[in-house]
């Protein structure tokens, strides 16, 4: 009787078996979603007549602003037009293999997620003072140095983090778009001593509202576009002006070419020069991490630590290739994280299929030619968005802080230093020169001033004291780790601002939809420990 009764199944196990044979319909039904669900995986593969399409989205997505630094800095440094060809397949080049590097990963190097990679404009105005004053090989010497300094940190990072709350890392990337927007106005001067020509001023504001027209009458897959749109458009207008395109090198222009390593020379290492780049790296390392987290969000995937240190890695292992192949630090691009949230697709392949295209772009030397011939007053008008882009994005991360008298002091102070080179550009000419490599670049004054105000008028006494008074957010002061999620709950992208999806039920705890939330909540997934 007792063994009658072992072996006769619990009520648990009756009621699993009759649900089983009564319901293959749903069993089929559940193997039909898991089947689709594995689809879309971050793992899958989707068919190659879905691929191409799905990888090129990606790269036009992020084309406009990944050409735009060599064209900048190219500029800057008075390059001719076949170097500045050179330059931009160099960056196509090295973006394509760093895309690869992150989305496919090997060993301890990539987030093996859906990020695409391009060169940051944080580093912009660090190298044109470097290459103005030590050459464009100094250039490339702090670029390696700055990778190698972020492989070696990358495990360590999450404890440098708290230098960076939003109060810094907004106040970072308003500076950014404001500095750069002198840039903008050189496209439109172009080089004339009396100012800029009304022609140049009319292309520029022209192509400025081909930008807004699009974004406010295009469908969403050509907003997505709207900057590269607006370039193309432009410079169609200007064929019909003589002289405002110059194309004469796309005929010399080859159809295949290889970037070879060191082009402009073996790199020299400069002291000052490395350490203006080395605060670019963290500025880079913070976009980063924002970036894995927000996408590893979107697909479903959260990031752990040791994903997190990956990813930084192949970040620093991209940009110490870009020194080698004559170009610049890479970051992970938002805007693509962005364009992962709206479409739905979360197969890391894509942005390996789009890596593969930058790469191909890069070896066809007549692209990068007629891309070096596009008007500078057409750059000029997707400059002011470009760059006004940047700005708004520092603003939006600034509105997750509370701001006291302390923040607005930080945020006041830190804009103003920074602006300093910008409106006087010969306000340090007469300091010494490691001075002036440090200082000459307002993102980097902005940025190292950010960070000594914050700890100074946020310590962590006065933290702790705000936290009892609910008019006041814990945000203002030193944060931990989870700082760099920056957050929005429409988890859209906005460009260059990383964004994160909120479960229903952390959201609902904040308060609802668009309001504040407690970033300090938010952790980075546990590790495997199998893996």
């Amino acid at each position: 009787m007792v063994r009658s009764l072992a072996r006769a199944p619990s009520i648990r196990q009756e009621h699993e078996m009759a649900t089983t044979e009564k319901s293959p319909r749903a069993d089929a039904t559940s193997a039909r979603k898991a089947s689709r669900k594995s689809d879309n995986s971050v793992d899958a593969i989707p068919p190659i007549a879905r691929l191409f399409p799905l990888g090129l989205q990606h790269v036009l997505a992020m084309y406009a602003g990944a050409v735009a630094v060599p064209l900048i800095v190219g500029g800057a440094l008075g390059y001719s037009a076949g170097d500045l060809a050179f330059l931009i397949s160099a960056d196509l080049f090295v973006a394509g293999i760093a895309t690869i590097i992150q989305s496919v990963g090997f060993w301890r190097f990539g987030v093996r997620l859906p990020l695409m990679q391009g060169v940051t404009f944080a580093a912009v105005g660090p190298m044109i003072a470097i290459g103005q004053s030590e050459g464009i090989q100094a250039v490339f010497g702090a670029t390696i140095a700055c990778g190698l300094f972020m492989i070696i940190v990358a495990p360590f990072f999450s404890q440098l983090l708290r230098f960076f709350p939003p109060i810094v890392t907004g106040t970072v990337i308003l500076i950014i778009g404001l500095s750069l927007m002198r840039v903008a106005a050189g496209w439109i001067v172009d080089n004339n001593e009396d100012g800029a020509p009304p022609i140049n001023v009319g292309f520029a504001f022209g192509t400025l509202l081909l930008i807004i027209l699009i974004e406010r009458f295009a469908p969403p897959a050509l907003q997505r576009v709207s900057i590269l749109l607006g370039l193309v458009l432009g410079t169609i207008a200007a064929l019909f002006v003589p002289g405002m395109v110059d194309w004469s090198g796309v005929g010399d222009a080859a159809w295949f070419a290889l970037v070879t390593p060191f082009h402009f020379g073996l790199p020299t290492f400069q002291v000052a020069s490395i350490v203006s780049m080395l605060i670019v790296g963290l500025v880079i390392m913070t976009e980063t991490t924002g970036d894995m987290i927000a996408v590893g969000e979107i697909v479903e995937k959260p990031v752990s630590r040791k994903q997190l240190a990956d990813g930084l890695r192949a970040d620093g292992l991209g940009t110490v290739i870009g020194g080698v192949f004559n170009t610049f630090p890479y970051t992970a691009f938002a805007q693509n994280v962005g364009l992962v949230s709206l479409t739905g697709v979360r197969s890391r392949f894509v942005a390996t299929a789009a890596g593969v295209i930058l790469i191909v772009l890069g070896l066809i030397p007549k692209v990068s030619a007629i891309v070096e011939g596009v008007p500078s007053a057409v750059l000029g008008g997707a400059g002011i968005a470009l760059f006004g882009m940047v700005a708004a994005s520092g603003i939006r991360t600034l509105t997750k802080v509370k701001f006291n008298n302390k923040n607005v002091l930080i945020v006041a102070i830190s804009v103003g230093v920074a602006l300093l080179p910008t409106v006087a550009p010969t306000i340090y000419d007469q300091f010494p020169q490691w001075f002036t490599l440090i200082f000459d670049s307002g993102i980097s004054a902005g940025a190292i001033t950010a960070i000594l105000l914050n700890l100074l008028l946020n310590t962590e006494q006065m933290r702790e004291a705000r936290l009892s008074d609910p008019s006041i957010g814990a945000s203002d002061a030193v944060r931990g780790p989870a700082a760099a999620a920056l957050v929005h709950p429409d988890a859209e992208g906005t460009g260059l601002i990383p964004t994160q999806v909120l479960s229903d039920e952390l959201a609902a705890e904040q308060g609802g939809d668009g309001m504040p939330v407690d970033v300090s909540r938010i952790e980075l997934a546990e590790e495997d420990p199998k893996a």
